[in-house]
């Protein structure tokens, strides 16, 4: 990608007088000056036969990016071997219901520990995520907001480098919850992305799936999205670092405000940019 992206997650809030679907929502981001939205595909699959079409015209009309999050129910670790089949299933179908509408990314959490060891889940993760087709669109392997929870930073990045198909969403307000409030300067993200550009290379940089919200959390992790002027997530600090790092890809803003926040980090950027 030849620049950095900003977005959203799911439909847009607007003013509160109209109720937007995926096409008029895609209209109504571009005209306020962003650039993507990721679909929720966190119960169904809900681009079909009916609704592709309008949702791929008004996405190449507007030259505007779509990714889609995968379902909840995903755990390919799990203790059945039918649920981690069903958890491949989910994620296939969430790939080809992106793919009618020429998105290139499919965003998910992969599983979770259970009573299982890192090194075991990670075994167990890796041969399901090699069995998910090559159809163009990116699996994209999300770090989690929770120590319970398969994703650690480290996690991704080595499933990254043994599998083509996947590459890496890092949400950076997953990680400071997961280590309790670790990020803080600009030297913690910096650190992060450096760690990425080693260990991936300078393309995985010039091509990277981030979420940022706000954040609530305890000492077990992730409890919720806040605005970013309700949290103590340094979201400049992190920006700052991303336009060091000349990073490009797309953000999406998690925020309950959603595009109003994704603006403040458009517009934050942008100033960064200009100093």
């Amino acid at each position: 990608m030849d620049k950095l992206l900003f977005g959203i997650s799911g439909i847009p809030i607007g003013d509160g007088s109209q109720k937007f679907n995926y096409s008029s929502g895609i209209k109504y981001l571009k005209s306020i000056g962003l650039d993507a939205m990721e679909l929720p595909f966190v119960r169904s699959v809900n681009v079909t036969d009916k609704n592709k079409d309008l949702i791929l015209k008004t996405k190449l009309e507007n030259d505007f990016y779509l990714s889609a999050h995968g379902s909840y129910y995903i755990n390919l670790n799990a203790d059945e071997e039918d649920k981690q089949l069903q958890s491949i299933e989910r994620i296939i179908k969430g790939a080809n219901g992106i793919s009618k509408v020429d998105g290139r990314s499919l965003i998910f959490h992969p599983g979770f520990y259970l009573k299982d060891s890192k090194e075991e889940t990670y075994k167990t993760i890796k041969e399901n995520l090699l069995k998910l087709p090559s159809n163009g669109v990116d699996y994209r392997l999300e770090t989690t907001g929770k120590g319970t929870q398969f994703g650690s930073l480290e996690e991704l990045v080595s499933l990254c480098k043994e599998i083509p198909t996947c590459k890496l969403c890092i949400d950076f307000s997953h990680i400071h919850a997961r280590h309790n409030g670790k990020l803080k300067s600009y030297d913690d993200f910096a650190q992060i992305l450096q760690y990425i550009q080693i260990e991936l290379g300078k393309l995985a940089l010039e091509d990277l799936h981030i979420h940022l919200s706000g954040i609530n959390y305890s000492e077990k992790g992730e409890r919720n999205h806040l605005p970013f002027l309700e949290s103590d997530f340094n979201f400049v600090a992190c920006l700052r670092a991303l336009k060091d790092f000349n990073i490009k890809g797309c953000i999406i803003c998690e925020s309950p405000i959603l595009e109003k926040d994704a603006l403040l980090l458009k517009e934050t950027y942008e100033k960064l940019s200009n100093i």
